[in-house]
């Protein structure tokens, strides 16, 4: 069943809000044209933890080979996650793949109205299930992306730390009491563009909001200390050696990583232990007769709770063998399947930037 709105829900933000929107808000992203439920559920998945800069190129290749819920669910996992690689946290993608057969066998392909049964499909929260209901359907819903809840704390002087229950519970109350009964559509896009063009983490625009002289922490002046910073722990460090094994017609080994953990379900290139023997590692698990070349330079790459470096070695097969490993297969190089973005560096490492 659809939410109801609370009976004291104010319009009190709406208006100016949604006044603002119509002039400076985005009404041009490729998703709102047109506005489909598959459309706005991609792009919702594809905009947690990232920038729509960085997303417009991915969703629209990925609405080229998937236009609809049926492409998806049909396709193999190793297609789409192909087409997710570079944009990161790959569970989304897994996820998303997993929510579309269900949707498929499930529901006949049709999204639910409504926000409690979107939820139980893989993926889907609260905020991403209300987008998809008040953006698709206009059906009213609050939502509280990381922009709304930005703005919304600002409004209301919200001074608990993000991720503790002192901070969620009243922004979700707020939200519900915020969210318009009218142009449910556009006031959940306004809250979300507002917060990323003006109500913004450092620097905010104040002078241009139009909620300037209904926001508490302005007049508490507390709006840099919104949202307050939470306590930075030092990530811990990992690191990994891997081998870039090309034949000698220049084909690159890759294997298929496990379908949980970092990059699940991505081809990336073969992990050996630091110390190992690296000849006897590859003609034991791979059958393949090698010499190492030389070594390249690390990289460091960041994940949300460590950080990993990459120690690589090139290494030349002496003939092209059939692989033992079942998890391994032989790639041309103009026929890459998706890899995650750090790896993608490594393959494309000329020789002439190797760490000699």
């Amino acid at each position: 069943m659809p939410i109801d709105p609370p009976a004291d829900a104010p319009t009190a933000i709406a208006d100016p809000l949604l006044s603002w929107f119509d002039v400076h808000g985005r009404h041009d992203l490729p998703w709102q044209h047109p506005r489909t439920p598959y459309r706005v559920w991609v792009a919702e998945i594809m905009l947690q933890q990232t920038q729509v800069t960085t997303v417009i190129d991915y969703f629209n290749a990925f609405m080229a080979r998937f236009p609809d819920v049926y492409a998806l669910a049909e396709a193999a996992s190793d297609e789409v996650m192909g087409y997710w690689a570079g944009l990161g946290y790959y569970a989304r993608a897994r996820n998303l793949h997993a929510a579309a057969r269900e949707l498929v066998a499930t529901h006949d392909g049709v999204f639910p109205r409504d926000v409690e049964t979107l939820m139980t499909l893989p993926g889907i929260g609260r905020s991403t299930a209300g987008a998809v209901v008040a953006q698709a359907f206009g059906v009213w819903a609050p939502i509280l992306d990381g922009n709304a809840k930005r703005v919304i704390a600002r409004l209301a002087a919200v001074t608990a730390t993000p991720g503790t229950a002192a901070y969620e519970q009243p922004l979700w109350a707020l939200a519900a009491r915020y969210t318009s009964t009218h142009r449910v559509t556009d006031y959940t896009q306004a809250i979300m563009d507002l917060g990323a063009t003006l109500c913004t983490r450092r620097a905010p625009a104040c002078s241009a909001c139009p909620l300037e002289d209904r926001c508490q922490a302005r007049r508490k002046r507390i709006t840099a200390d919104i949202p307050a910073r939470r306590k930075k722990k030092a990530r811990p460090q990992r690191a990994v050696t891997v081998l870039v094994i090309e034949d000698e017609v220049g084909h690159l080994l890759l294997e298929k990583r496990p379908p949980s953990g970092i990059w699940g379900g991505l081809w990336s290139l073969p992990e050996i232990a630091a110390d190992a023997d690296i000849e006897a590692a590859c003609r034991e698990r791979f059958g393949l007769d090698v010499v190492p070349d030389v070594p390249m330079t690390p990289i460091e790459h960041g994940f949300t709770h460590f950080l990993l470096t990459i120690h690589a070695w090139r290494v030349r097969s002496l003939a092209a063998t059939r692989i033992m490993d079942g998890h391994a297969e032989w790639f041309a190089r103009d026929a890459l399947p998706g890899v995650p973005a750090p790896i993608a560096r490594l393959v494309d490492t000329p020789q002439h930037d190797l760490n000699l």
